[in-house]
């Protein structure tokens, strides 16, 4: 129940996280990028009517005004949100790892008599800690040893615990890993809007008139730009999370065999 019940509150999170980046981001837009993007273009647009030889200065609002960009950052910021959620998961976990659940004194062996009083042990942490990696693996440890008193089958479950977890993590990643595929996916297509509306605007080219080419040009480059640099940043915290669930895994399999397999005896 407890698994089921997080598994609930991270859906809720996700949801709201999204909810919550559309809100923040779109009132950023409306408030301040678009307004700024539209004054500097109207600026530029003045400095060029009156000098000819002006040369056009760039705007960071300019680049980030369309409707694709908005949406990257959007899922940015949703992506982030869950990263986070996971990454403080992670962190609570590995911190488990600092602590004594089985409170045994050095040298002192596990025999067939001791695994009840082990199991009440674990069965004593908090249900929050409970469905933990760390608790899991040694409560399935200790009952495997208490029903087979082979320590090699120990050591075999306790393994296929932690890769279950692995694979659990790693299958939790695929909303972040899509998002990561969406924003690019957005960014070209900016690139494919903008090239259209350029196209559209061909005629006025021919009769001298380039503005409008060259506008839609600009949301072309910008939205494909803005969408690699922000898929490159999102990258780098998805593969540090991996990174942290992965050594969380090899750090709990080292963990049990330490206090536990190697101190067990039948």
């Amino acid at each position: 129940m407890s698994m089921k019940n997080t598994f609930r509150n991270e859906f809720v999170y996700q949801v709201f996280a999204l909810l919550i980046a559309f809100i923040v981001v779109h009132a950023v837009y409306v408030s301040l990028v678009r307004p700024a993007a539209t004054g500097h273009m109207q600026q530029e647009a003045a400095n060029m009517a009156a000098n000819p030889d002006y040369i056009s200065q760039d705007s960071f609002y300019v680049i980030i005004k369309d409707f694709e960009q908005e949406t990257c950052f959007i899922l940015m910021l949703w992506a982030l949100s869950i990263l986070s959620y996971k990454g403080l998961a992670t962190r609570r976990q590995s911190a488990m790892l600092e602590r004594d659940l089985l409170q045994l004194p050095d040298g002192l062996p596990i025999g067939i008599e001791d695994t009840r009083a082990l199991s009440e042990r674990l069965n004593t942490t908090s249900p929050d800690e409970r469905h933990y990696l760390l608790p899991r693996v040694l409560l399935t440890g200790i009952e495997r040893f208490s029903a087979t008193r082979n320590v090699q089958d120990v050591s075999t479950a306790i393994r296929d615990v932690c890769q279950s977890e692995g694979d659990r993590l790693e299958s939790e990643l695929s909303i972040i890993r899509y998002i990561a595929w969406a924003i690019p996916s957005v960014g070209f297509i900016g690139t494919v809007r903008g090239i259209g509306d350029a196209l559209g605007q061909a005629h006025r080219a021919v009769a001298g008139d380039i503005t409008g080419v060259t506008e839609n040009l600009g949301v072309a480059f910008n939205s494909t730009f803005v969408a690699l640099v922000i898929s490159i940043i999102l990258m780098f915290f998805i593969h540090q999370l991996q990174l942290k669930q992965e050594r969380l895994i090899l750090d709990t399999e080292q963990y049990a065999d330490h206090w536990l397999i190697r101190k067990l005896r039948t």
